[in-house]
């Protein structure tokens, strides 16, 4: 079953405003578990978590800045 555009953008919409800032609070957590590593390393750590929040969404956002696709002209 797929998404339509409508749907695709509404829930883009609610994964940027509430999922997003949930996760980032989530990833603060976990790094703050650990004592502080060094300042490229925490670089990267957060670099690789701000692309992984998006791997399983990537569906959703697919062609969201885009026309829609089934609107009649």
């Amino acid at each position: 079953m797929t998404l339509s555009y409508k749907s695709r953008r509404r829930w883009s919409l609610i994964i940027l405003l509430v999922g997003l800032p949930l996760y980032i609070a989530a990833a603060l957590f976990v790094v703050s578990l650990f004592e502080r590593p060094p300042f490229l390393l925490e670089l990267a750590v957060y670099i690789v978590l701000g692309f992984l929040w998006m791997i399983p969404f990537r569906f959703v956002f697919l062609g969201i800045g885009k026309e829609d696709p089934d609107a009649d002209n």
